[in-house]
């Protein structure tokens, strides 16, 4: 995971209708510099191309050092003070960004490999496809530039019956440092909870995604069906809930989910140390008392969505670094930051979310 820091997510990312979902988890005014990156509203599109993605990403070659037989052929002396030289890989290339030149590259990729450009596959070929109910509501940069995202949102809020706020969407993230496809993913933002979450718990969520072959292309067809994705997305949203707010869920039950996602003693059986379990105490307190008693999911309580809404908002806002720099009180605000935006665009939150209702569910059939 990377490290960015507030002055990168609070020029690099650009946040949307902030009147209806409120600012992003790093907000700060003073890390901005001369130009916000919240907006009220939708974010024009010429922003997010003259703020994000003004640059493309190259091709660079790569050599690898090696000995030199002999002194007219040797380009440098290598840390033993021996003649060396450099001799490019034919099947092999860096991946950079072209306004670079440093010689930081993302990663290293074979010669199959095509660069999914940003302002190709996550502007234009949405840009094509908005229309009035559909617009851009964040936008961003991860990892120097290797990781971006573009989310396109309908411009307000809806509701359940029973009284979930949500938000459908259409995420668009690709990589430039091959470490995943280009997707086109729905998601669903629960605006109580300011989380992402899948519509479908049981399920992965709907999505395609296009590898960075050689051949690779988006069809418009396939953006058109991502599209249709957002504009049913409600509906299957508003029964999704439904039907977490129908099962019930007792105290008795809620101990046994604990004890399934937070078990006492090691994988092997052995007690826990004093340290593992004081930790596991305090986890336990904190989902119980989020579950029972936060705005976010005590409406819920009682119910299989206050179970997944608890253990979401526990994940996002209350989790801890593990290493012990990263606890420092000036520093977990960042870390927690940037860890949830990239788990985001990663997808992660949805899968916890199925793995908490499998648990969840698990545990029911259990005690039925």
């Amino acid at each position: 995971m990377t490290r960015e820091t507030l002055t990168w997510l609070n020029t690099m990312t650009l946040i949307g209708h902030t009147d209806r979902r409120g600012t992003a988890w790093h907000y700060k005014a003073s890390e901005q510099g001369g130009e916000p990156n919240h907006y009220p509203g939708a974010i024009p599109l010429k922003d997010v191309r003259a703020r994000l993605f003004n640059w493309e990403g190259v091709h660079r070659r790569v050599a690898v050092e090696l000995p030199a037989s002999t002194f007219t052929e040797a380009t440098h002396y290598g840390l033993d003070n021996k003649p060396m030289r450099w001799e490019v890989i034919g099947n092999r290339s860096a991946l950079d960004r072209s306004d670079r030149d440093t010689g930081a590259v993302f990663g290293v990729v074979g010669p199959d490999y095509k660069i999914h450009q940003y302002s190709d596959w996550l502007l234009e070929n949405v840009a094509g496809l908005l229309h009035d109910g559909l617009s851009v509501s964040s936008a961003g940069l991860l990892k120097g530039g290797a990781v971006a995202w573009v989310e396109v949102s309908v411009p307000e809020n809806l509701m359940t019956d029973e009284g979930v706020e949500f938000r459908p969407n259409l995420l668009a993230t690709t990589t430039m440092d091959g470490s995943s496809a280009t997707v086109y993913k729905r998601t669903i933002t629960d605006v109580v909870c300011d989380n992402t979450r899948a519509v479908a718990l049981k399920e992965s969520g709907a999505e395609f995604k296009v590898r960075h072959s050689k051949n690779s292309e988006l069809r418009l067809e396939q953006a058109r069906d991502a599209l249709q994705i957002v504009d049913t997305a409600a509906d299957e949203f508003r029964r999704q809930v439904a039907e977490l707010c129908a099962i019930a869920v007792t105290e008795d039950d809620w101990q046994l989910f604990l004890d399934r996602t937070v078990p006492w003693g090691t994988k092997t059986g052995k007690p826990d140390n004093d340290y593992m379990r004081l930790l596991k105490e305090e986890r336990r307190e904190n989902l119980t008392y989020i579950y029972r008693n936060d705005p976010r999911c005590a409406p819920w309580h009682g119910t299989a969505h206050g179970v997944v809404q608890a253990v979401n908002t526990y994940d996002h806002h209350v989790r801890l670094p593990q290493k012990k720099e990263d606890q420092e009180p000036d520093r977990v605000s960042s870390w927690r930051t940037d860890r949830n935006l990239q788990r985001t665009v990663d997808g992660l939150f949805d899968e916890l979310d199925r793995e908490t209702y499998l648990d969840l569910e698990a545990v029911l059939e259990q005690a039925a």
